[in-house]
């Protein structure tokens, strides 16, 4: 039986280029290869594509590349010469923050017909702002974390958020990950300072309630039927849990999986995680950011499409904390991916031809 031909997209334009290339490395290290058949493409800082001559992610050598529509899923062509140099037939992207989990690339790999991993385009783009995910959560009456949303053209007054939600405050852009633009303010002056910063990485900002308890993730894969793994929790000594306590500094914040929770909690918590993943239309994988506060009230805090695939990223270790192993989560994600594709071929959505 001949093998998967499996594209590994990584790269990217994003903030977090840098956290794709790591995330990459360890998908490339632990891909089934008698299973699979490995196409590694790059996109630099620019949006250029192109395919590696190496598996190194780190390695800017390769060719100059264009993906189209092929005879069966989609195709690498070399530009210039016009080549096809490999044919694909699942997209495997390893792409975070915007133009990677937002929906833009899900939209492009949806008009080449190629399956892929992860969600679709509607879920994509939905938990990648996290103003309309809070909002399709709350009409659900999944509990959230209260909050206000500033523009560009519309930044609210200090002291009538100050009176609506306290202090201290979290401030962050609605369509970036991995805490990047993300401050905690507890004055005026920082409040002012904060949100500038942030809106230079987005025109629309959540103001959040600074929520005093724990946080807890849970990993869920799947289509029509999500699972949910053990729950896990960070507990950071970096105030919060910044860029660096997430992919530099492994000192800033421990791990605990599974968390330390009751019985009674960590099935509420896999459940409303599953509820979650289903109402925002979510397919393939997402990792479930939850707050418990210090009353014991559970809310979701936000949803990730693409979580980190790091070697100290939390998807993969709660998957392998429930009994998943890095290599086996990479072939079921892999496997939803293609049972969505061949469910969605069935769909009479294309156009029938004027004679």
């Amino acid at each position: 039986m001949s093998k998967i031909k499996v594209a590994v997209v990584f790269g990217g334009r994003s903030t977090e280029h840098e956290i794709s290339l790591i995330s990459s490395e360890g998908i490339l290290k632990h891909i089934n290869r008698s299973l699979y058949e490995v196409i590694p493409l790059r996109i630099d800082i620019g949006g250029h594509w192109f395919l590696q001559d190496t598996e190194n992610t780190y390695d800017k050598v390769g060719t100059s590349v264009t993906l189209i529509q092929g005879d069966k899923g989609a195709a690498v062509l070399e530009n210039g010469s016009g080549k096809i140099l490999k044919e694909i037939d699942i997209v495997f992207p390893v792409l975070h923050g915007v133009f990677g989990e937002d929906g833009t690339i899900q939209g492009l790999l949806k008009m080449l017909n190629v399956a892929f991993v992860g969600c679709g385009v509607l879920a994509s783009a939905t938990c990648m702002d996290k103003d309309v995910t809070k909002r399709l959560l709350r009409d659900a009456n999944i509990a959230i974390a209260p909050y206000v949303c500033a523009t560009w053209t519309y930044q609210p007054n200090f002291d009538k958020v100050e009176q609506e939600l306290g202090i201290p405050l979290f401030i962050k852009p609605a369509n970036l990950g991995s805490s990047v633009g993300v401050h905690k303010v507890n004055s005026k002056t920082e409040f002012e300072s904060a949100l500038q910063d942030a809106l230079k990485y987005d025109s629309k900002v959540l103001i959040e309630q600074n929520i005093n308890g724990r946080e807890i993730e849970v990993a869920v894969m799947g289509n029509e039927k999500p699972q949910a793994s053990l729950p896990g929790e960070i507990v950071n000594t970096a105030g919060f849990y910044d860029f660096e306590s997430k992919y530099v500094s492994k000192d800033a914040s421990s791990i605990h999986i599974p968390a330390q929770l009751t019985d009674d909690q960590t099935k509420e918590i896999r459940e409303m995680a599953k509820r979650a993943y289903t109402t925002l239309g979510c397919e393939g994988l997402a990792r479930v950011d939850f707050f418990i506060s210090t009353d014991g009230t559970i809310m979701v805090n936000e949803i990730n499409t693409l979580p980190g695939f790091t070697p100290i990223s939390m998807y993969p270790k709660m998957w392998e904390a429930t009994g998943v192993s890095y290599a086996e989560l990479i072939e079921l994600l892999i496997q939803f991916g293609v049972e969505r594709f061949e469910r969605e071929q069935q769909l009479k959505i294309v156009a029938r031809q004027v004679k």
